[in-house]
């Protein structure tokens, strides 16, 4: 099982990257276990700058806007 987690205020961007990664992982049968961080604290011990920011198993893979279909499917 992958850990993600999904940094951001809880923007519409933010919104858009879990709803994404959720249905990107479901389709592929790829389990995950989501988190949504929105404690900027949290945020910013990623050294995260521009939201939403991805991180996969404890690595930053993303910063800044939506992530693309193909990068997310990636990541899985």
């Amino acid at each position: 099982m992958k850990t993600i987690q999904v940094l951001g205020s809880g923007c519409s961007n933010c919104k858009t990257t879990a709803a994404l990664i959720e249905t990107i992982a479901a389709s592929r049968g790829v389990a995950i276990a989501l988190e949504k961080v929105e404690d900027f604290q949290r945020i910013a011990s990623f050294g995260i700058l521009a939201t939403p920011g991805v991180v996969v198993d404890g690595k930053v893979v993303h910063a800044g806007g939506v992530p693309s279909k193909e990068k997310i499917a990636g990541w899985l």
